[in-house]
């Protein structure tokens, strides 16, 4: 597995070693992100049997990571991205730790189950507020090691690599949590968050691009929602993944299907959060092989419409492994939109300004992750948790009818090569 990725890094830049550090990097930290999401979820869900929980957690880290957006790409756009990520890493060390002490037994103990559950959501928010300096600050940097004409292939690998990420850290957080308890699989988090931040020992400093024309710091705010907003093309293709992510979206409930329809236990759960990436990892690989070129609008919308029928077909299974087998199908084209929407903000954003386009585009998928994370929460409280997701289904559906129909531009979007 590292001699692929150093062949691969080798071809695509000059920066192999800088690339590599920058996989690194991106990997362990996202490996301990989606392991402490599973510790989390499961955790809280086991004290409260409310899936109201789940949604106040998806709440605690949309709450920052959208409020916090577009300063924080205003900052990322002034400042060196190199320092703006070891900044990010710092709260995401502090709140690994933070999450390794309350779900320690003694926690409980001194605090009680309403102090321990509000001390975590503190510790997702730290996570949240990470987020909205890390993640523009990681695609400000990619764009500096990689040359324009590897974007779309570097981009592919770089989201392999988080979904690899997706897939060994809820597979490992639920074996450990299993197999042993809840402070091992806490204290894994922790050493990966460590293991992370390495990378960033081989990342070179990467100062502010000099803006060409000055403008008000409002200006400089906005300036990110305002160019995805005069592309149709960007604005359909995040405006798409935001609401079908936001309405199909059940990696939240997972927790109560696998407890209470599917009937499994902690390795259950992290091999149901794991399927998704192992169909996005599968797919990816294909996409960084064979990038998308023509028709991707037209992929892009069949490749949506496939998410919303697996995850009908997921509230409908009550068998476990065809629940896996559908998640796996909704990974692998959900991972579609994740290439296409990474490719063209790389291709279409300029350098001075990929920090605010990044916060901008942290917003869209914050929305649509966190905040359908407290949508499925609260639907599931509502409804009941099958009805809420077969409504969501539908409604994926739907949008990409409305989006197919309404954005041609999008419809006809061609990537790189149009042979």
């Amino acid at each position: 597995m590292l001699t692929y990725f150093h062949r691969k890094a080798t071809v695509l830049t000059p920066n192999a070693g800088e690339f590599l550090a920058f996989l690194h990097l991106r990997f362990f930290i996202a490996t301990g992100w989606h392991m402490q999401g599973l510790i989390v979820g499961w955790y809280a869900y086991s004290l409260t049997h409310d899936p109201l929980t789940l949604a106040l957690i998806g709440l605690a880290e949309a709450i920052p990571a959208i409020g916090l957006a577009l300063p924080t790409g205003y900052w990322v756009d002034k400042w060196d991205k190199r320092k703006a990520m070891q900044a990010a890493v710092a709260l995401i060390i502090v709140s690994a730790a933070g999450t390794g002490y309350l779900v320690h037994d003694s926690a409980l103990q001194l605090w009680g189950m309403s102090g321990v559950l509000w001390s975590l959501l503190v510790m997702i928010m730290l996570n949240g507020t990470a987020r909205a300096v890390y993640s523009p600050a990681m695609f400000s940097t990619l764009g500096r090691i990689v040359p324009r004409e590897n974007i779309a292939r570097a981009s592919a690998l770089s989201s392999t690599m988080w979904q690899s990420a997706m897939l060994s850290g809820p597979l490992f957080g639920g074996l450990l949590y299993g197999l042993y308890d809840v402070e091992a699989a806490a204290y894994a988090v922790l050493t990966l968050m460590l293991l992370g931040s390495g990378g960033l020992l081989w990342i070179t400093a990467k100062p502010p691009v000099k803006q060409e024309k000055s403008a008000t710091m409002i200006e400089d705010l906005t300036l990110g929602v305002r160019f995805i907003f005069s592309k149709p093309v960007i604005l359909g293709a995040l405006s798409l993944d935001l609401l079908a992510v936001l309405f199909g979206g059940v990696v939240a409930l997972l927790p109560v299907f696998a407890k209470d329809i599917l009937f499994v236990d902690q390795k259950g759960l992290g091999l149901l959060r794991a399927s998704m990436s192992i169909g996005s990892i599968i797919m990816m690989a294909l996409l960084s092989w064979k990038p998308l070129g023509r028709n991707a609008g037209r992929q892009l919308l069949w490749a949506v419409a496939g998410f919303g029928l697996c995850i009908l077909g997921f509230a409908s299974s009550t068998m476990f492994w065809l629940s896996f087998a559908l998640l796996l199908l909704a990974g692998a084209f959900d991972a579609v939109s994740v290439i296409v929407r990474h490719t063209i903000l790389q291709l279409e954003t300029p350098e001075d300004m990929k920090g605010r386009v990044a916060a901008a585009n942290t917003m869209f998928i914050s929305s649509s992750n966190e905040l359908g994370a407290v949508e499925s929460g609260v639907a599931a409280r509502a409804l009941g948790t099958v009805p809420s997701v077969y409504l969501g289904g539908l409604l994926t559906l739907a949008v990409v009818v409305i989006t197919a129909v309404k954005n041609p531009a999008l419809r006809r979007m061609s990537l790189g090569d149009k042979d």
